[in-house]
């Protein structure tokens, strides 16, 4: 007699990053994200590191309180502060940085700080060192220590290698925060990142099992989901095999919003979408749909 099919861990919020609705410049723009991010019926919002001295952080969180929306900031280093640095200057530069940064997401009420903490954000003309790793291991451990000080989570986004030299396999990640000698630094994978740098994207998510607190979907063109060419259905059957029941966060970029830093950052060159409505409206029901169908079908197997 087969078991009774079991339902699965459900994901803990969906949420929207705010680059859909805005290019993240000025507090008007971010609050009308946190309005569409709400209206659309998002439970999460990634900002892009917000700087207190041009942002009213109190102000953000509040909305964000009133909305129920949970608040997560994620950023890259530039080169002058790049903490997997050889040059102790510029490393000291970039771990001010993060420690700011860190303070920016207790201020605004947020539950985590995620991205390219542990790197420049770019590409590089050199190969990383070993000199340079260490450097951005004990950045990031001490970035951690604040972080828990303050109740805020550290994830590291493994990204590809026009964007970073250091991590860009969850493998290399898992080793890297191994050398933090950390167990509260997480890993933040990427469908669109690992569609460039995994051998097999799903994989690398069962590698990552439960290092993994916060995950992006987003399509290998950046534009509507399923409309390119990732295997979402392998994607989705990982994250159920690994009983994820942590954030996913819908990730897409145009031209047509993003400033253009991010655009020069992460070769943004054309409109992938120019209406962030039915964007937004497709993205939800289909990470929805996906993720139902997973467990539907991860339950099915188990019972089996």
């Amino acid at each position: 007699m087969r078991n009774r099919i079991q339902k699965g861990p459900s994901m803990r919020r969906l949420g929207i990053h705010s680059f859909v609705w805005t290019d993240g410049q000025t507090q008007e723009g971010l609050e009308r994200a946190l309005d569409k991010s709400a209206e659309h019926g998002y439970r999460m919002i990634e900002f892009a590191y917000l700087r207190p001295e041009k942002f009213d952080l109190d102000r953000l969180g509040k909305k964000a309180k009133d909305l129920d929306i949970d608040v997560v900031v994620t950023m890259g280093l530039p080169r002058e502060a790049d903490v997997s640095s050889e040059d102790k200057a510029v490393v000291a530069k970039g771990r001010d940085i993060l420690a700011n940064a860190v303070k920016a997401v207790r201020d605004i009420g947020g539950i985590r700080l995620g991205g390219i903490l542990f790197s420049m954000h770019g590409k590089y003309e050199r190969m990383p060192t070993r000199t340079g790793w260490m450097n951005s291991a004990e950045a990031i451990a001490a970035t951690a220590e604040l972080a828990k000080e303050n109740g805020v989570e550290i994830v590291l986004e493994i990204v590809n290698r026009f964007e970073s030299n250091l991590l860009n396999t969850t493998a290399q990640g898992l080793k890297f925060i191994e050398d933090t000698g950390r167990d509260d630094v997480f890993l933040h994978l990427d469908s669109f990142h690992m569609n460039i740098e995994e051998a097999d994207p799903a994989a690398a998510i069962r590698l990552a099992g439960d290092r993994m607190t916060y995950y992006h979907i987003g399509e290998n063109y950046r534009g509507f989901l399923g409309t390119g060419t990732i295997d979402f259905d392998a994607i989705f059957r990982a994250l159920a095999d690994i009983g994820y029941d942590r954030d996913i966060v819908f990730e897409s970029f145009s031209s047509a919003v993003v400033d253009e830093a991010l655009s020069l950052a992460c070769g943004i060159w054309r409109d992938t979408w120019s209406d962030n409505d039915p964007l937004a409206a497709h993205a939800k029901r289909f990470i929805e749909m996906k993720w139902e169908e997973a467990q539907r079908q991860h339950a099915i197997n188990r019972a089996a």
